[in-house]
This record gives structure tokens, sequence and C-alpha cells, in this order.
């Protein structure tokens, strides 16, 4: 083996179809592949979290749990999921008990690596999730997400990775969700990151702006130790670099990752044919070009084309210019947040009701007041004055956790259940029914 062989986390069964066929990836696409993926050598299989367990039973009519247990039972590769610390896997804050029992269950069904982030970087929103993680036995992984700010420096990252190592995580991410992170920036965080922390490197990234296996090799140098790739049929674009070039492109160097890339021309071959499905059966564009806007305005690929049919439908289509404009200023008023789930969704919905009513700050969503008021954690920087005071006005502004503020919540639930007629609903039911109340219900009407 190479002395400073690189490994790789493979996304296809997660953030590939995440990135370019909107999660819908069903078991019976990927099942067949579980024996030669394990084969492979990866560091980890990114297979669950993320968006897949609210498309499961929103979109699918799948039980995200019975999925986790199936991949488990193909896999001794460890399962990596992407979870968003107190909001799990959902869009809210949720109570402790809940993301304790959450974290509990997953670990006990399968997951090895948990990935936790959260959209502010406060690692209060993640102390519950860490510790829960660690009690479970799962490799926990503290991430860091990058995005560009005067508040967002070399320095900033450093010490929040200090925060996070100091909370006991094993390994730190860079979460480059818009692609935004510059090759020579990359070598530079890397070498500050390996300087102050004793633990390994991990990045992640998207090919959206086209810097992505660019920023890899830079990185690479700087000496990270893992980075996520996606098998060809599912790289690039809004999704990763390409999984069978970073093994090429490492071969017989001191990177060389080890793995054979001979190996994985079938399995490439299966879910090309997979891509092609999904887009037949689902009506999907599965093909995205470099978009180097995202350089300008920082907006996640998947994010631009929402936000343009949600002008289309309002026959103004013609504003999509200025709308790109609005994000990166009602972000800098909103304090710098990452562009990242959920704050991405809440930046997006203000600037467009700015650009549709034509005044600023009209009309303002719930969502965007509580992040004002700090009901999702502290700001990276605080919000502007003046938007603070038109939005929320003299409200209090919590300068605690918010989950501090929730009361237990898993009896309740269970109740809850029992009352829609579900009295002996598993700990598992409990806890989708958490995260997605109606959508779940739905799902058990059909299905228990």
């Amino acid at each position: 083996m190479a002395k400073k062989a690189v490994k790789i986390t493979e996304t296809v069964l997660r953030d590939g179809h995440q990135s370019l066929c909107a999660t819908r990836m069903r078991l019976t696409d990927m099942d067949s592949q579980l024996e030669a993926l394990d084969k492979v050598g990866y560091f980890a299989l990114e297979a669950w979290g993320g968006a897949t367990f609210d498309t499961c039973l929103r979109f699918l009519n799948e039980d995200p749990w019975e999925r986790l247990k199936f991949l488990k039972s193909k896999l001794k590769t460890p399962i990596s999921m992407l979870l968003r610390g107190q909001n799990i896997l959902g869009y809210n804050h949720y109570a402790d008990d809940v993301v304790e029992m959450f974290v509990k269950k997953m670990v006990e069904h399968g997951i090895g690596v948990i990935r936790v982030f959260d959209a502010l970087n406060d690692v209060r929103n993640l102390e519950v999730a860490i510790k829960a993680g660690l009690e479970a036995g799962a490799h926990v992984q503290g991430v860091c997400v990058y995005t560009i700010s005067p508040f967002h420096t070399k320095e900033s990252y450093v010490k929040l990775a200090k925060e996070l190592e100091a909370k006991g995580v094993h390994s730190i991410c860079i979460k480059d969700m818009s692609g935004l992170l510059a090759p020579y920036v990359a070598y530079d965080l890397v070498k500050a990151l390996k300087e102050a922390v004793k633990l390994p490197i991990e990045l992640h990234t998207h090919y959206t702006s086209g810097f992505g296996s660019m920023t890899y090799l830079k990185a690479i140098e700087a000496g990270v130790d893992i980075v996520d790739c996606a098998l060809s049929p599912f790289s690039l674009g809004t999704s990763q670099p390409c999984t069978e070039t970073m093994i090429a492109a490492l071969e017989g160097t001191e990177y060389d990752t080890g793995l054979d890339r001979a190996a994985l021309k079938p399995i490439a071959l299966h879910f090309a044919g997979v891509k092609k499905s999904l887009s037949e059966d689902f009506g999907l564009k599965t093909h995205f070009d470099v978009d180097t806007n995202v350089l300008d305005f920082q907006i996640p690929g998947g994010m631009l084309s929402n936000l343009r049919n949600q002008l289309k439908e309002q026959g103004m289509e013609d504003k999509y210019q200025d709308l790109l404009e609005e994000m990166p200023r009602v972000r800098k008023d909103l304090g710098y947040p990452p562009l990242v789930t959920p704050t991405s969704q809440i930046v997006g919905s203000m600037a467009t009701f700015n650009v549709m009513l034509g005044e600023r700050y009209k009309m303002v969503p719930r969502e965007v007041k509580d992040l004002a008021r700090g009901k999702y954690g502290r700001t990276p920087l605080p919000v502007a004055d003046e938007v603070r005071e038109k939005i929320i006005g003299t409200d209090e502004i919590i300068d605690y956790r918010p989950a501090n503020d929730i009361e237990p919540q898993l009896d309740k639930l269970k109740a809850d259940l029992a009352e829609k007629g579900y009295p002996n609903a598993s700990i598992e039911d409990v806890l989708s029914y958490a995260l997605f109340p109606e959508v779940a219900l739905e799902f058990f009407k059909n299905n228990r």
C-alpha cells in the first residue's frame, strides 16, 4: 500500500442520486450490486441519511428503517450517513430524547459512520447527536460546513475543528455542499486543519462549479485522508468527482488508493442503467452542466432549479436574475449563514418574497423570524440591525442552545400515534412520525 494512501467514501447510494436524481434510487435499484460494492475496499459506503429518509416514505413507499437493515445484512463495509444534528433528518429542531433515540436506533440497525453537521456550524446543536453516536459505538465525524463570507476564514474553521475534536469526534469532514472550495484554498485549509487537530480529515465537495477534481488533488497533496466520490454514472454535475477517475489519477503515486478500477466497471454499467430508468420513471433531468454562477451567488445547484420553478409558477421568470442577486444580499442581512438545509431554504424563500413583492421584508416567513430570534442557533455574524428591527421588532433573541426550550417529545408522540390507531407502533415508526408526521401516517395507512 502507498505510504499516503487516500481512502474513498463512495456516495452512489446516497448523495450521488440525491444530487442528480432527486434521491429517487430504490432499494431494488441497488440490491444486486451491494456484494460487489462491499468487496471494493472503500472507507465507507454512504447509503442513508440526507434526503433519503423523507424520500423513501414520501415518494418510494419504502420504510427507510427496513432499507437500512437490509443494507447492513449485505455489507461489511461501514455504512455512512448524513445527520443534521438537532434537526436529525428533518427541517426543525427536535427534543433531545428524540435525537438520542434516533441515533441509538440507526446505529443499532447498521450505521457505522455518522457525519453530523449543523447548518450554522453551531456546535451546541451537535452536542447531543455527537454524544449519542459515541455512546452507541459509531464512528462520529464532525463537520465544518464550508462557505465564503467575511466570517468564514481559515482561522474560523480551525477553531471549529478544535471544538469538534474536544467533543470527542473521530474525524473531521470539510463539507463543501456548493462546490465553492477552490483548489489552492483547499490546500491551505487542509494544511491548517492537519496542523491544528490530530484527527483524520475527509473532504466532501460537489462538481457544480467545476472545481471538484482539482480541489481534491490539492487537498490530497496537503494531506487529506479521505475524499468522497461517486461512481461515474452518478458523478459530476451537481454530484461528486468520479470514483474511477480519482483512482486512476492516484495510481502509481504515493497517494495510490489501492482500489481496483476494473472491479468497478460492471458496477458502473449497472448504475448507468439505473440512472436511465430513474430518468424515465420519474421524468427527471439527470444531466447538469458546470454552473459558474455558484461562484458568484453561492447557491447550491439543486436550489437554483427550485427557485426558477417558483418564479415560473408565478409567471415571473424574468425576475430570475434579480433573485440570483437578492440571495447574497439576504444572506448578508441574516448574518452569513452557510446555504445548506435548512438555512438555504430559509434564505431562498425570503429572497423570493422580496423579489416577487417588489419590497424587501414586506412579508417575512416564520422560519426567517426564527432564524433572526436565534431559534436555529447562533448565526456566524449578527443579523443586520435594521433588518432585525423590521422583521422581529423588539422580540427576545435567545443566546442559549435552542433545543433547551423543547420538552421531551417521545411519550407524546407515542400517545399521538395510539390516538391515530397505532397503539403498538414500533419505536422506529414513532421516530418516522416525529420527523414527518403527515407523510409517515400516509405510509402507515398503506403499509401497517
